[in-house]
């Protein structure tokens, strides 16, 4: 039972090999950056939780750039926050933690901020490609449980519940399955009777209802708002036609010769850090001597510099939110070389998805080290 979250390195593998994909919509994702603030106990509101849609990410009401932000405030003294991107962004230069870092600024953020501290930070892929990019469950041996089948509701960023389900129903078919086994049979057991129990759940109901949400904010924020309206308290996801994602977030990328360059505020410090600043309280750690685990795929060696750099001014710099990937200065020829910080890594998976040619491969690192969550 695959259970890894999202972009699982093992569930991807199984899900190429068995093309479970077949016929099925490519699955799109958001990177999530969030922070924990400790602050005074006479500013928190237990229970309060603050969800919005717009600044920075939507400057406009024709923006298509998809994403939000979140706050809950937790007793006794903690604030937690963060910003979701959808990583089908189209500008290379747009930056997601320093979008995050701008958005601490807004007044109805930085009240609860501004006398207190940031204890921990993390960053993590989400899938956002909802029912339509749902793989097909099951193979020989094997099933693919939560965010490693897409199971999160992107309206809600919310995904334990359906996880924690599926988890349920591959326990009930597995059971019913092995007790019943034929010690004689020799070849592998594939259980579909889980991918039947799962699309006659509540799961399947919660993200059919929310289908085509994240396609419509590809029309722009004002039309995905007017018809994520419609489709969750109208239609109820029962709409006669389907807006199918074909394209995968890495080729959505535009050149950098069609965007312009995004300009960023100045960290403060207080309320706002700078990357390697933040990235000490994620308690990162890779062993000095461990194997990268950070691979550029067979035949794209050359990808980085003839590539990411020279066609999209190199995005992996700016969507990494871990510092990972660096470019050198030019050399005498005009070239510039990647640098792969691979200590830095938070583990987050957004690499694997929004590379230029998806030249990363992402792999479990030797030993099992990476960020060390404590309040996250």
């Amino acid at each position: 039972m695959f259970a890894e979250g999202c972009r699982g390195s093992c569930s991807e593998d199984v899900i190429n090999k068995y093309n479970l994909r077949k016929g099925k919509d490519i699955q799109t994702y958001g990177l999530g950056i969030k922070e924990v603030w400790e602050v005074p106990e006479d500013t928190i509101k237990p229970g309060y939780i603050q969800h919005t849609l717009g600044w920075p990410l939507q400057e406009s009401i024709m923006s298509d750039t998809f994403g939000g932000t979140f706050l809950y405030h937790m007793e006794p003294n903690l604030v937690l926050l963060g910003m979701v991107v959808g990583l089908d962004y189209k500008n290379p230069y747009l930056n997601p933690y320093k979008e995050f870092q701008r958005w601490k600024h807004h007044p109805s953020v930085s009240e609860y901020l501004k006398k207190g501290k940031c204890i921990s930070y993390g960053a993590r892929v989400l899938n956002e490609g909802g029912f339509h990019a749902i793989p097909k469950l099951t193979f020989p041996g094997g099933m693919l449980l939560g965010c490693s089948a897409g199971f999160l509701n992107s309206v809600k960023i919310k995904g334990t519940h359906t996880a924690m389900k599926s988890g349920m129903l591959a326990a009930d078919a597995t059971y019913e399955k092995i007790v019943n086994i034929d010690e004689n049979q020799n070849k592998q057991i594939e259980i579909v009777e889980y991918e039947k129990l799962v699309m006659s759940s509540w799961i399947a109901d919660e993200l059919r209802g929310i289908r085509n949400t994240h396609a419509s904010f590809h029309w722009g924020t004002l039309a995905g708002l007017i018809y994520t309206a419609f489709s969750c308290f109208i239609s109820k996801g029962n709409e006669p036609w389907t807006l199918h994602n074909t394209i995968s977030d890495s080729k959505k990328t535009n050149l950098a010769s069609k965007c312009k360059p995004i300009n960023y505020p100045s960290n403060d410090g207080v309320i706002s850090f700078d990357l390697l600043t933040n990235l000490q309280r994620s308690g990162t750690s890779h062993d000095h001597d461990q194997p990268p685990h950070l691979k550029i795929k067979d035949g794209m060696l050359a990808v980085p510099s003839t590539v990411s750099i020279t066609n999209y001014a190199g995005p992996e710099q700016r969507f990494c939110p871990a510092g990972v990937y660096e470019y050198t200065e030019k050399d005498a020829s005009g070239k510039q070389s990647l640098v792969i910080n691979a200590q830095n890594c938070v583990h987050c998976k957004c690499c694997s998805i929004k590379m230029p040619n998806e030249y990363i491969r992402w792999t479990v690192p030797e030993g099992g080290e990476g960020p060390n969550y404590t309040t996250m």
